[in-house]
């Protein structure tokens, strides 16, 4: 069942994003459209709750558990650049805001940029063990919480490979930039 919440926690960012967007640039009612934007972090919340509660009742910690300690700590750290980004699309495609113009990036400063966004997973990686080793010590019994052991090795190799494929990576081999 908690592998159904936090699917349905995604397709709800996504509806609550785009509606938001929706009332703040379709119907020209930006209050409104930030009311329902509000209400994005409230899916995180219920995720939360939904897993505490699982958890206080009795429940051993499965996969679900623990990916949704990594959903909620990507989306913390993800969710708003993720909003930002898309609201700036939307002023610039529906209200009478310019465009920012997208700079391409290239060389050393697109390997900022893959820095930047590695050190980013490297926080929302940080904010999940935390959530996971807040769970461990909740639940208090090593044989329910094995499932939720395994995800910190989880998350430790995605962040590694994520390190040799992409910062290091255009570190070392600058990315060029496009000939028009």
């Amino acid at each position: 069942m908690l592998l159904w919440l936090i699917i349905g926690c995604e397709v709800g960012f996504w509806v609550f994003l785009f509606l938001g967007l929706f009332f703040r640039y379709i119907l020209k009612l930006p209050k409104t459209g930030t009311a329902v934007l509000l209400c994005v972090p409230l899916l995180d919340l219920i995720l939360l709750l939904a897993t505490a509660i699982d958890l206080y009742n009795g429940a051993v910690a499965e996969f679900a558990h623990g990916l949704a300690a990594v959903y909620l700590g990507f989306t913390v750290v993800y969710g708003s650049g993720v909003i930002k980004w898309l609201d700036e699309l939307a002023a610039g495609r529906f209200a009478s805001t310019n465009k920012r113009e997208k700079i391409e990036l290239y060389a050393w400063s697109y390997a900022l940029y893959e820095w930047r966004q590695w050190f980013k997973g490297v926080l929302a990686g940080g904010i999940a063990s935390c959530l996971l080793l807040a769970a461990i010590l909740y639940v208090d019994e090593p044989e329910k919480t094995v499932q939720l052991d395994e995800w910190f090795s989880y998350i430790f190799w995605v962040l590694a490979i994520w390190l040799v494929c992409w910062p290091l990576w255009y570190s070392l081999f600058p990315k060029r930039q496009t000939k028009l």
